[in-house]
């Protein structure tokens, strides 16, 4: 199948954040191919270039949100006046959200009448922000772009107008000039993919599925996909887009971090309403989709798959690692809290002085770099150089080191150098270094926070964060204990091995993809020697990898006066159910569809189901699939088709077709009572 793979400062860049685990998934899925949607979010990330790319990946259209050119559309009286009723009305419904609640629906203080509750009110709001979002990218579809307008001093004021209407949240009642400036900017930025060219049947329009590998402003490319050409979209998150926001705007004023949050909130409750599924990386960021709205029914966890065959050497001699040194392996920044395990760790030495802490990272930018320059001067206040004698040269127990050295060429070597691995983040995600650790075999002592308690399980001590106490008694009963560290190290590998690797991920999301192929209807249509069209002719089926017939015929996407030629997509090969064994039986992994190996075996029809109707009967090709036609029962309507009986079916006297129908279908009934009757039908097919 063709999958369109939407990114955000992730790959195919060289430094992109989820660039990894995405290019790991392209490789790993070679049967399928790929067109890869980036966006950018810095001009540094644009001149660093792109990974190398492998076969599978067909082409790589990539969009800016960093700068900020003039796309040169000037609007009209008419246009300005559409363009403002539907910024208005995004605004509107953000500026009428509060944050999300503890029952995991956002609330609002607007008066409402009495007995009307808040769930109705939040999905008024949900439909409100939803079509305004749309206006919004019809109204960029037929103008040609909406940047300059998002820029202009007409949102300005819409945004102003709706923060003052009555009943706004107070948080945007008290917005002044620079926030909505501010805002108003930030907007343009996360709503500059309504712009771009993606979503015509040369781009977004033409894939079979869209797979976006985060929430936020990567999926909204999929989202209009879905709006103006019907594609299925799945979203992967890993990092939940509306939690980032809260942890990076600690310093913003109250006004902008209200809107932009109440914007994150609406954009992701969007996403999850309009994805066919949504795959989270951990529990964590489950129960955040959750709280956004997310339906548990559409929800499915799949751990990142992490590349193990560097740790493999590592986890299979534990026996080389330093008895007393505990190691750090990680970037350096605040949310890491390296002051909390200094403090432990002069507590550790109290108990054991042989004991040795090794702090493996660089810093994350210049934030980081201040931190760790503040963490060594601590290290030098708490721990003065010792020597072991009056005539030796004294040495910190306290290590900052960096891979790449002569010392520790990789991570894996960082982690096989101490006995135990420490984590003492205030705040985490997925832990991948954790995983990485118990890669090596290596027993941890983690704080709770994140998803570290399910990376884990069993198989390491957690402790509470900035709790240097509890940190340094767990790794000092550890310390202590060999044979405890040698069980929990051994348990910790086999769980990483089982659950975290890239051959599980890959698997997961082969199955993934057929699932909601199995489940979309046909989008194509299959056109036949005269150019006219096969009705259901390419089943969820014809994506699986397999033998096909009739190399001749064409494959046309809907959407248009004119039929655009694709790559040609064939029918399926036929069988008779008798082949099977059972009746009606479908194709790989039970996609439920019925095929004939009548008339030469030129073409396989899927069952339809008929609007309201309550089951489904398959339809078989007869005399090479020339006068195989679908009928369709509109809602309400009294239709019947001829109807031949089976084996062990009573006969049935034809009827007439609904009036208007220029079609002929044929209805084959199934063994006895596994008959039920559903009619389908497609207008004006010949």
């Amino acid at each position: 199948m063709r999958i369109g793979l939407l990114t955000e400062g992730g790959y195919p860049y060289v430094n992109g954040e989820p660039g990894l685990w995405c290019d790991r998934l392209v490789r790993g899925l070679e049967q399928h191919e790929f067109d890869v949607y980036a966006l950018a979010r810095s001009e540094r990330q644009e001149a660093e270039g792109w990974v190398p790319l492998p076969p599978q990946v067909g082409r790589v259209r990539t969009a800016s949100l960093w700068d900020a050119e003039d796309d040169g559309v000037v609007y009209g009286r008419r246009t300005r006046r559409r363009f403002a009723e539907c910024y208005g009305e995004l605004a509107a419904s953000l500026c009428a959200t509060a944050p999300v609640g503890a029952s995991g629906i956002a609330e609002t203080t607007a008066p409402r009448a009495e007995g009307t509750g808040t769930h109705d009110q939040s999905a008024h709001e949900a439909d409100r922000f939803a079509n305004a979002l749309y206006g919004l990218a019809e109204l960029a579809r037929d103008e040609g772009g909406l940047p300059r307008a998002l820029r202009s001093e007409t949102a300005v004021r819409a945004l102003e107008r709706a923060c003052r209407a009555p009943g706004a949240h107070r948080s945007a009642r008290e917005a002044r000039v620079p926030d909505l400036l501010t805002v108003a900017a930030r907007l343009e930025r996360a709503l500059r993919p309504l712009s771009l060219d993606w979503y015509g049947d040369d781009g977004l329009g033409a894939v079979d599925l869209c797979h976006a590998a985060s929430g936020g402003t990567a999926a909204l490319p999929g989202l209009l996909a879905r709006h103006f050409c019907g594609v299925p979209l799945l979203v992967t998150e890993y990092g939940v887009r509306l939690r980032a926001h809260y942890l990076t705007e600690p310093d913003s004023s109250p006004p902008i971090r209200f809107l932009l949050a109440a914007f994150h909130g609406r954009l992701a409750a969007e996403t999850y309403r309009s994805a066919a599924l949504i795959t989270p990386g951990n529990t964590h960021a489950r129960r955040w989709q959750e709280r956004c709205g997310a339906e548990r029914a559409k929800l499915r966890t799949v751990h990142p798959g992490m590349d193990a065959a560097p740790f493999a050497e590592a986890g299979e001699s534990p026996e080389c690692a330093d008895p007393h040194t505990l190691v750090w392996v990680g970037r350096v920044e605040p949310a890491k809290d390296l002051v909390s395990l200094l403090h432990a760790f002069a507590e550790i030495r109290r108990a054991e002085p042989k004991a040795r802490l090794r702090i493996v990272g660089g810093p994350s930018g210049p934030e980081g770099a201040a931190y760790l320059a503040h963490c060594r001067n601590l290290a030098a206040q708490l721990f003065p150089d010792e020597a072991d004698g009056p005539h030796a040269v004294g040495s910190n127990p306290v290590s900052f080191e960096e891979t790449g050295g002569p010392e520790l060429p990789s991570r894996a070597e960082a982690y096989a150098s101490g006995a135990l691995v420490v984590l003492s983040s205030v705040v985490e995600g997925f832990p991948a270094g954790l995983v990485e650790a118990m890669f090596c075999g290596r027993a941890t002592v983690s704080t709770d926070v994140g998803a570290v308690v399910e990376a884990i399980g069993g198989t390491g001590l957690v402790v509470p964060p900035r709790n240097p106490r509890a940190l340094a008694k767990a790794c000092v009963a550890l310390l202590r204990d060999p044979e405890r560290r040698a069980r929990l190290g051994a348990a910790a590998r086999a769980r990483a091995l089982e659950l975290f690797t890239v051959e599980q991920n890959i698997a997961a999301f082969r199955g993934i993809y057929l699932d909601i192929l199995s489940r979309t209807p046909a989008r194509r249509v299959v056109l036949d020697d005269t150019g006219e069209p096969l009705p259901f002719s390419v089943p969820a089926e014809a994506h699986v990898p397999g033998r096909w017939t009739d190399a001749k015929v064409r494959a046309v996407v809907r959407g248009g006066p004119a039929w655009a030629t694709d790559t040609p997509v064939r029918a399926t090969a036929a069988r008779s159910s008798e082949d099977d064994g059972v009746a009606g039986s479908g194709g790989p992994g039970g996609l439920g569809a019925s095929e004939s190996a009548t008339g030469g075996g030129r073409a396989a029809v899927p069952a339809a189901v008929a609007e309201r109707a309550g089951a489904a009967v398959p339809v078989w090709a007869v005399e090479g699939a020339r006068t195989v036609v679908p009928a369709s029962a509109v809602e309400g309507a009294r239709t019947a088709v001829p109807v031949s009986a089976g084996e062990g079916a009573g006969a049935a006297g034809p009827v007439p077709v609904t009036e208007g129908v220029r079609a002929t279908a044929s209805i084959s009934a199934t063994e006895g009572p596994r008959v039920a009757d559903s009619v389908s039908a497609t207008e004006g097919v010949r």
